[in-house]
């Protein structure tokens, strides 16, 4: 049994976890703070993924990474890269699918910060920026942990716009998704199950991480609710 499309996905699903991290939370905290209107445009535009096709999703990516269309032409004839049928072809398709989970699982935990505890924070002295890192985030930890670990799960179990992109090669773009679907194709079944228990398993111990984290944030939200009170 060929590792390859194993280790292939979890590099995918790390490396575009780890850009979505930083640049959701970012996307996330400033838009949260802005004015209605323009929250409700750039939600809508920011969580569009979400609900497209990811084939759709592929084929937008196409027409603009592809080696016929400009930025595809300029990477290709300015540095000599493909931005397509690469193994890293996938993490741009990744990335788009998996940005609105991380941006909107950060809003809402940015949205639900108790502001009281910015504000005495500043009244001592400190910066917004040692408020945001040592203030904010650890309160929003539990959100946007979760929002991390969906995320990561989203990518490592995406198929359409992966395929679309990156295409199915064995030992160089291959992945889990990809490889189950060449496997039934060519009735191989038996090969097929295997990695879709592989898949499944990572996917178990991944929501099993999820409920872990709701459950600790439930659990916290509660003793600061009667450390309150008291």
């Amino acid at each position: 049994m060929d590792l390859y499309p194993l280790y292939n996905s979890l590099r995918i699903a790390g490396i575009s976890t780890l850009i979505i991290f930083f640049v959701g939370i970012g996307a996330a905290y400033y838009i949260a703070r802005a004015p209605r209107w323009i929250k409700g445009v750039l939600d809508v535009v920011l969580t569009l993924p979400l609900v497209l096709p990811p084939t759709v999703v592929g084929y937008l990516l196409l027409r603009v990474l592809g080696p016929r269309r400009v930025l595809g032409a300029w990477f290709f004839s300015a540095f000599g890269l493909r931005l397509t049928m690469t193994w890293w072809s996938a993490i741009f398709a990744t990335t788009v699918v998996i940005f609105p989970l991380m941006y909107r699982t950060a809003r809402g935990a940015f949205e639900a910060f108790d502001e009281t505890l910015a504000w005495s924070a500043k009244t001592l002295g400190l910066s917004d920026t040692y408020i945001f890192w040592r203030v904010r985030i650890p309160y929003c930890r539990p959100g946007i942990l979760a929002g991390t670990v969906l995320a990561f799960a989203r990518a490592l179990g995406e198929y359409g716009a992966t395929s679309m992109i990156a295409g199915y090669t064995p030992g160089r773009t291959a992945t889990i998704s990809t490889t189950v679907y060449q496997l039934w194709r060519t009735n191989d079944d038996a090969l097929a199950f295997k990695w879709v228990l592989v898949n499944m398993a990572i996917s178990f111990v991944v929501l099993l991480a999820v409920n872990m984290l709701e459950q600790k944030n439930r659990n916290g939200k509660g003793k600061n609710a009667a450390t309150r009170r008291h």
